[in-house]
């Protein structure tokens, strides 16, 4: 958790292994090879979704990448669709989609095959509070299903207040601390 600019995104990107540390090392035992897609899911807070392809193709590409059968690639894409609530736009392509549809599609897609950890910045930036209520307890809901670890970056107390531990970005540094509380 910290303010826009104090480096999250940054520090998601060298958890997932997108970024290399200046200093030390990175390490997930339980993750064979990081950023193979059965491994590890990745929702960013931009715009992610590859143009040409619909809803569905996008969710589906991370599956089809880690060669699940196509029938069942659709299948799951379809159930994450319905989850996170955008079951009904499977045929719509990224320009067609709110900043919110859009935002759900890319979090179906990072959840889609279920990886044993997934990592979501800002996931309920572009969302109201009741839709955001409704995908954070999608994702927890199938995290809790299939153990897989959530990491979430926001400056959100909302979302904040959710996650089992805290850690706070300030001033450069991570704070450690435990759950969050709003009461």
């Amino acid at each position: 958790m910290g303010p826009s600019g104090s480096g999250k995104t940054t520090l998601l990107q060298l958890i997932a292994g997108l970024d290399r540390p200046s200093e030390g090392d990175i390490t997930w035992p339980a993750l064979a090879s990081p950023l193979h897609p059965s491994q590890i899911g990745v929702a960013f807070q931009g715009p992610s979704l590859l143009p040409p392809l619909t809803v569905l193709e996008n969710v589906a590409f991370p599956a089809l990448i880690a060669e699940i059968a196509e029938p069942d690639a659709i299948a799951r894409s379809r159930k994450a669709l319905e989850v996170l609530g955008i079951a009904g736009l499977e045929d719509h392509l990224p320009e067609d989609l709110s900043g919110g549809e859009a935002q759900r599609a890319v979090i179906a897609r990072a959840i889609v095959l279920e990886p044993p950890l997934v990592i979501l910045d800002e996931p309920t930036g572009q969302l109201d509070q009741t839709t955001a209520a409704r995908v954070l307890d999608a994702v927890l809901a199938r995290s809790g299903l299939v153990g897989s670890a959530v990491v979430v970056a926001t400056h959100d107390a909302a979302v904040a207040t959710r996650s089992q531990r805290v850690m706070e970005l300030r001033g450069g540094h991570l704070m450690v601390g435990g759950p969050l509380r709003s009461d």
